[in-house]
């Protein structure tokens, strides 16, 4: 029943756009229709303006009025000081034998049942923001430079910021994650 009622509704939403962009009909506007799929019954409420309330003449900007606009420049500023490389530039440093760096793998340990790539040494980002992971990856590290991959490169640049600011560690990370490695390096790691 429940996948049926919003399919009724999104067609009701659907009707009165088509009424509003054509200009033609009686649109909903000022009205409350109540539906009851287990009756298969409307009922419609007609609505006064609160008298008390202030008339709204214009939209706010509602990514404004959250703070968004800040935060994804803040966000893009921490990006782009980020050191990023490629799966295949990834794939150079594993086949060269290199034993300098880390590579440390921050997806959740369901994923990694799924797919992984050699060598990645696992610390979940949720144990990153708890501070227990920054500590393991400190041991872990060891002198050696940090790589941080995930599933597409999202939760790798969080891990990344929070090491930065909590431990001064400063990581790369892998474009693309887990994914782009199974799309340009490894066919047989499975995408999820």
């Amino acid at each position: 029943m429940l996948g049926i009622l919003p399919g009724m509704i999104g067609l009701i939403q659907a009707t009165e756009t088509v009424k509003i962009v054509l200009g033609q009909g009686r649109t909903l506007s000022g009205r409350l229709l109540l539906y009851n799929a287990l009756e298969m019954s409307f009922r419609e409420l007609k609505l006064r303006p609160n008298p008390v309330r202030p008339v709204i003449e214009k939209l706010i900007d509602y990514e404004e009025f959250c703070g968004i606009p800040q935060a994804q420049a803040a966000e893009a500023q921490q990006q782009s000081a980020m050191q990023e490389i490629t799966v295949s530039e990834l794939k150079q440093i594993l086949d060269s034998g290199a034993e300098d760096y880390l590579l440390l793998d921050v997806r959740n340990p369901n994923e990694a049942e799924i797919a992984t790539i050699p060598g990645a040494v696992m610390v979940p980002l949720p144990d990153i923001e708890n501070g227990d992971g920054v500590e393991r990856v400190k041991e872990l590290l060891n002198g050696h430079r940090l790589i941080v991959h995930c599933k597409m490169g999202g939760r790798s640049a969080k891990a990344i910021g929070i090491l930065k600011e909590r431990a001064g560690i400063d990581g790369i990370n892998v474009k693309g994650g887990i994914n782009a490695w199974s799309q340009e390096v490894d066919s047989s790691v499975p995408q999820y």
